[in-house]
């Protein structure tokens, strides 16, 4: 994994020296391993580069006969097959490198714009062709790796952060109202424009064409298919996820440095931990993180499953003073924010690792999508007169007296996602499970991993979200994903037959941070501190947060608090560009 960045200029004048170097100093976190650099006329590109695969020779920008050059955040795990394909007939390919980034270089050149048809992996691509006096950017369908872009009146500038076109002084930090909307009512954000103004995503599976500084096309490949379910019989499921599995963690598991897996001790991470030992040579090392307050520590799950698999198993405590200390340092690295409190553990367990040794870590993401692990999915197959209800039909701010006056609006994003996610045959239940594909998996949980990972030098990888095994899941009939109230039922059964010890089908609750319960216990510090922050205050009543904080043990006034509390941080980081210090009482008293 790396960052990658560059400039295109209107008249084809060479870019300046000042910006390009500033995004690669604020990049360099994604990428201590290395710094890559490429001009030609009318364009600069740079890349930081966190060493993978091909230690030796795999440093970027790559380049093919035809004069294109590429610099890419990605692995492309199937490129060991690729490469045996484009080594064979008439126009065989001659490699100059190991890299796995250097074939969509020779599968552009031989299939244009429609190379990443080819590609089974996670990437952020950034392509110069001068012949054809373009710039292609393109991203995986799923959204894991990020790629933004801003354009103005100088030319066209992307990034693999917006802050680094921040710090570039490309853009000026100001707030996109509607995002802050999406935010503080969903906690995540939708579609092309992030919550800055000026700055823009590549869209999952999109890939877009810019000339002479100037987006001239663009389009989009899917992540999902819009067929309806296969009737495939309860053996014929198993076994065709068996192998679906097996191929993708087999691929995710190719890398020149260590690697590991987040466990959770739930359903996805621990059949991901089944099949990585099945197929590893030598003992998978599994981190797992817990809260000795919690209200559901995993912990001892995770160390079950693990012992019965003869894994290295790491376990990690985190406390209630480490929330306090961290939480301005984590959200300092969520600068495409997601008020997700995954972030806490997550940073925790990618710090842990790297600190192991373990570059590259495998995670159970994609799994409550693809399988249908969501309460909410359940919800939604439930009649209204007994409880049944789409997916954030509430945001989290409404019906608390916290507002100052009614936020519309911010659901527009979620229904434009809806009513694409209804084409072609899909059940309800495959439509709401795109949705979350299209915008909650990318923008949030996505998203988290990234930074999380990434501002520790680390790489994550996400097996459920391979293309063979997504479309396979999404396809099943709906009773093999929800049965008995229960999510992921087809998953569970394959647990069940892989490894028992497990118990797949006793009743677990989802990862628990409980920051209501630590929330509540500053209330009377925090609160106030929230309540006057101007971020908070132009949306909120100063003393109705006050009192929210107050209540922050009830569960929605918590859940609301923790997102005041994450805005709050990170309006006065990313917005104001205050650095923050290790303390989130001092982050929030220190104004000037």
């Amino acid at each position: 994994m790396c960052g990658v960045a560059g400039l295109m200029t209107l008249d084809g004048t060479s870019p300046p020296t000042a910006p390009l170097r500033a995004m690669e100093a604020a990049l360099r976190h994604r990428g201590p391993d290395g710094v890559g650099q490429y001009r030609a006329p009318g364009i600069g590109m740079v890349q930081t580069r966190l060493a993978i695969i091909d230690l030796a020779t795999g440093a970027q920008p790559l380049y093919e006969p035809g004069g294109a050059a590429l610099i890419a955040n990605a692995e492309i795990y199937n490129y060991i097959e690729l490469r045996e394909e484009l080594r064979g007939g008439l126009r065989s390919v001659v490699f100059s490198t190991q890299s796995d980034c250097e074939l969509p270089l020779h599968l552009y050149r031989r299939h244009g714009l429609d190379f990443t048809e080819h590609l089974r992996g996670m990437y952020a691509i950034a392509l110069h062709d001068p012949a054809a006096r373009r710039l292609v950017l393109t991203r995986d369908p799923f959204g894991i790796k990020p790629l933004y872009y801003a354009e103005s009146a100088n030319g066209f500038a992307f990034a693999s952060e917006p802050n680094a076109l921040i710090e570039a002084g490309i853009v000026t930090p100001r707030l996109q109202r509607h995002g802050r909307d999406e935010l503080v009512q969903m906690q995540f954000t939708t579609g092309r424009e992030t919550v800055f103004a000026g700055i823009n995503r590549v869209l999952p599976g999109e890939t877009v064409i810019v000339r002479e500084g100037r987006i001239v096309d663009r389009q989009r490949r899917a992540a999902l298919p819009e067929h309806g379910p296969v009737a495939f019989s309860e053996d014929e499921a198993l076994a065709r996820l068996d192998a679906a599995l097996a191929a993708s963690v087999r691929m995710h598991q190719r890398s020149d440095v260590p690697f590991g897996l987040f466990l959770s001790g739930g359903v996805d991470s621990t059949a991901v931990l089944a099949m990585m030992a099945r197929l590893a040579e030598r003992p998978v090392k599994a981190f797992t993180i817990g809260f000795a307050d919690g209200e559901a520590d995993e912990r001892p799950a995770a160390r079950e499953a693990a012992a019965a698999v003869g894994a290295e198993h790491v376990e990690v405590a985190f406390t209630e003073a480490d929330f306090w200390r961290l939480l301005p340092e984590i959200v300092s690295s969520i600068d495409d924010p997601a008020a997700d409190y995954a972030i806490l553990p997550t940073w925790i367990l990618a710090r842990t690792a790297r600190a192991a040794g373990v570059k590259v870590i495998l995670s159970g993401e994609g799994g409550d999508e693809l399988f249908a692990g969501y309460g909410r999915y359940r919800s939604l197959m439930r009649p209204w007169w007994a409880g049944g209800r789409r997916p954030r039909a509430r945001g989290i701010l409404d019906d608390l007296g916290l507002l100052r006056g009614e936020i519309t609006g911010w659901r527009d994003g979620i229904a434009a996602a809806e009513a694409l996610s209804g084409r072609g045959a899909r059940t309800s239940l495959q439509a709401a499970q795109a949705v979350d594909c299209s915008d909650w998996l990318p923008n949030d949980l996505l998203t988290k991993l990234d930074r999380c990972l990434m501002a520790h030098g680390s790489e994550g990888r996400t097996p459920y979200l391979d293309s063979e095994l997504a479309g396979l899941a999404l396809r099943l009939p709906d009773d093999f994903k929800i049965r008995r109230g229960l999510g992921k039922w087809v998953l569970r059964r394959w647990l069940t037959e892989h490894l028992p010890q497990a118990q797949p089908f006793a009743r677990k609750r989802g990862l628990t941070v409980p920051v209501a319960r630590w929330i509540a216990r500053r209330a009377e510090a925090i609160g106030p501190l929230v309540a006057r922050s101007p971020a908070v205050r132009e949306i909120c009543r100063p003393e109705a947060v006050e009192n929210l904080f107050a209540a922050a043990d009830q569960k929605r006034a918590g859940r609301a608090a923790w997102v005041l509390l994450f805005y709050a941080l990170w309006h006065r980081r990313h917005i104001e560009r205050i650095t923050l210090p290790p303390d989130t009482l001092a982050a929030l008293s220190d104004r000037d």
